[in-house]
This record gives structure tokens, C-alpha cells and sequence, in this order.
């Protein structure tokens, strides 16, 4: 086992708290089977490294070549940050497809929470890594059930969990199967008025979750704050005198709303409103890549790739201060497999960066947490719009 000291590591700038901590055992079972293996580095995948402990521990250890993917910008950006506090080289950063694979006979896993994205990874493994790989996947074991060990025996000939150590367990699966000619994602649904893609990482897949489903049909309700005025150009005109003089003269269209699907997941609220309000221009951004993919694939799906822009971004960290007029929102309450608000309210004060002056963020979430009191607080007066049994819906308007 090396000697890294993983207490060095941060979730930055993903939330941080006295009771979430950016390792556990499985990333050290990980790492000392990975350095017991006689594996080179430039042979080893890492997938679902959260914020580093894996990678940063081999490469502090001497291996190089390690390459890693990471679904969430959050992890991505605290990789780096961890790896520059630690003053190591920051390892290849890749997507979850062949220029991941080709070639590995290690593949480490921290294993994801769904098991769509289980699938998706072991189908990815089997498909392009070399003939020979070995799959290592681990978890906490109140986390893993029997059907994890399903989704891996349809891609690999043999699996065989490991006695448990400090409550985490590993999983080694190896004799990868033949795949099918194409990949099993993205998958679509059609729902009433628009069809949803989504790859395995995303949020609820293809279906429409409830909350998602209750914000639409408010929606439809709602009136949306008119669009910030244009600015208006000065044109010249002749004086009386025959000179010139500048006149401000407004524009004669009016400005586009512009709107920001904040946390978009599939980008089922973004095509939604697209639909009901078609001169509107959205954004729609996720921190989770699959997600951003997915809501890529949905918008093409619907014809919607010519209004609607989609950034794989941190809370819409890239985007302008004040630069909408409307934000959507269906904040998370997970910090993966943590129940936690710190993500909502992270969200939550994204909206009020981007808004301008007298923008609204229309927001659903769970009753029973207090979102409202944070959308107060941190936005401006917010009234409810709407309440299920287990849904709150609620409008915002920026103060000045």
C-alpha cells in the first residue's frame, strides 16, 4: 500500500462539510489493488474517481499514463485542483468511450449509484479496453445489492465479489463477453408532447420524473417576466440646420427571453418551454456530462438544436451575471449517495447570479425541505404557485 495521505484531498469546489469527506475505504481498497495487480499505469482506467483519491494515490505512488473519467465537472475541477495542492501531474482526462479503453487491462470503479450507468461503463469496458481487462469495481457495502453483480455478468464471463474490509467491498469481473454492434445508449422514451433521450449517468433516464412533470404543467400557467429592453442604437439624423445629431431610437423588436434550465438533467423542462413559448432563448446547462449528452440527444429529438444551447458547466459558473430573465429549476437534494440541500442551495444561489433585476426563478422541490426560507433569502420574494403531496412549486423574483 502506498503511503498517500488521502486527508490532504478536497471536495472543492463541490459542496464541503464537517459530515462529507472526498475519499472512503473503497478508494484505498482500490488503489492498493491496483499497485498489487503489476499493472503499468498507461494500462489503467480509473471511472467514477470523485474527487481524485484514486488517481492522485497511483500517480503519487509512480505510475503514470493513468487515464480517468470523471462524470461530473465538480469532480473534474477538484481533480485538478487536488492534483495541483499536491503538486502532481494531473492525469489524462477522457470521456467514457474508446480513447478510455483502448488498450486497458485495469479498470478501476468506483461504483455508480444507478444501475443504467453500471451498465453503460461495463458495456464501454467489454466493448473497447484490450481482451484481457479486468474489471475492479467497489462501493460501501449498505450501497450494493445483488443486482450490480447481474449487470456485470451479462458483460463479463466471470464475477466474483470480495470479502468485505472497513465496510467496502470490491466486485472483479473478467472474461469480457462479445457486445451487441451498438452501444445500449442512449435510450428514448416518448411522452405527451416530446420524446426524452438519456445515457445511463442521467438522472431518471428517459422517464419524466415527478417533479420535472409537476414544474411543466405549472408552467403552461405561469406568464414569464418580459425580457430585459434591447439596447437601442444611436442613429444620426439631420438637423434643421444641416448638421447631424445622434437620436436614440428603440430597437423595433423586442429582445428574446432569455432562460437558463439550470441543472437540466435530460432537458426535459428546456424543451418543454421551448414548446410553449417559441421565441424564448434557453440555455440549458448540467455539471454532470451524461446529463449534458442527454439533453443534447433529447433537443435534437425534438427538433429544438436551433434554440436551445447546452453547456456541461459547474451551477452555470461560464455564464454572464444577470444574463437571464428567467431560470428554471429542479435543484437535487442527493450528494450522491448522501441526502444533503447543500446542492439545491448551490443552485439556488446560481439563479440569483444570473438573474438580472426583476427576473424570476421558477422552482420545484420537495416539501419538505426549506427551499423557500433559501430562495427568499437569496433571491427576492417568493410566493407558492403550486403544492402536491410531495411537491412545491414556487416563484422568485430577483430584487433590485
Amino acid at each position: 500500500m502506498t503511503g498517500f495521505d488521502f486527508q490532504r484531498l478536497r471536495r472543492f469546489p463541490d459542496v464541503e462539510a464537517p459530515n462529507l469527506q472526498a475519499w472512503d475505504a473503497t478508494d484505498e481498497l482500490l488503489v492498493r489493488r491496483a499497485v498489487e495487480s503489476g499493472v503499468d499505469g498507461d494500462e489503467i482506467a480509473v471511472i467514477g474517481d470523485e474527487y481524485g483519491a484514486i488517481v492522485l494515490a497511483l500517480t503519487d505512488a509512480g505510475m503514470r499514463g493513468i487515464r480517468v473519467h470523471q462524470d461530473l465537472i465538480t469532480g473534474r475541477r477538484a481533480l485538478a485542483a487536488n492534483a495541483r495542492a499536491l503538486d502532481l501531474p494531473l492525469p489524462a482526462a477522457h470521456e467514457l468511450d474508446s480513447s478510455l479503453l483502448a488498450g486497458v487491462r485495469l479498470v478501476l470503479l468506483q461504483l455508480p449509484k444507478g444501475l443504467a450507468e453500471l451498465e453503460e461503463i461495463a458495456d464501454a469496458v467489454a466493448r473497447w479496453a484490450a481482451p484481457d481487462v479486468t474489471l475492479v469495481a467497489g462501493g460501501r457495502v449498505k450501497h450494493m445489492a445483488l443486482t450490480q453483480n447481474e449487470v456485470l455478468a451479462r458483460h463479463f464471463s466471470h464475477v466474483q465479489p470480495q470479502r468485505a474490509e472497513r465496510k467496502s467491498r470490491l466486485i472483479v469481473a473478467s472474461g469480457a463477453l462479445p457486445v451487441p454492434d451498438q452501444p445500449p445508449f442512449p435510450v428514448s422514451r416518448r411522452h405527451d408532447g416530446f420524446t426524452l433521450s438519456a445515457y445511463g449517468a442521467a438522472f431518471a433516464g428517459a422517464r419524466l420524473d415527478i417533479g420535472t412533470r409537476v414544474l411543466i404543467d405549472v408552467m403552461s400557467t405561469l406568464v414569464p417576466p418580459s425580457p430585459a429592453p434591447a439596447s437601442a442604437p444611436f442613429h444620426p439624423i439631420d438637423t434643421p440646420a444641416g448638421g447631424l445629431r445622434a437620436e436614440f431610437r428603440p430597437v423595433a423588436s423586442p429582445a428574446p427571453l432569455r432562460v437558463v434550465d439550470l441543472g437540466c438533467g435530460t432537458g426535459a423542462l428546456a424543451v418543454a418551454f421551448a414548446q410553449q413559448h417559441p421565441d424564448a432563448v434557453i440555455t440549458a446547462t448540467d455539471r454532470s456530462a451524461s446529463a449534458a449528452r442527454s439533453a443534447q440527444a433529447t433537443i435534437v429529438a425534438n427538433g429544438l438544436a436551433a434554440r436551445i444551447t447546452v453547456t456541461l458547466d459547474d451551477a452555470g459558473s461560464e455564464l454572464p451575471d444577470g444574463s437571464a430573465d428567467l431560470v428554471l429549476l429542479n435543484p437535487p437534494f442527493h450528494l450522491g449517495t448522501s441526502v444533503h440541500e447543500g446542492a439545491g442551495h448551490r443552485l439556488i444561489q446560481a439563479a440569483a447570479r444570473l438573474l438580472r433585476p426583476g427576473g424570476e426563478v421558477w422552482t420545484v422541490f420537495n416539501s419538505h425541505l426549506d427551499h423557500r426560507g433559501v430562495l427568499t433569502r437569496d433571491v427576492g420574494a417568493t410566493e407558492q404557485v403550486a403544492r402536491t403531496p410531495k411537491f412545491t412549486v414556487t416563484r422568485s423574483i430577483r430584487r433590485g
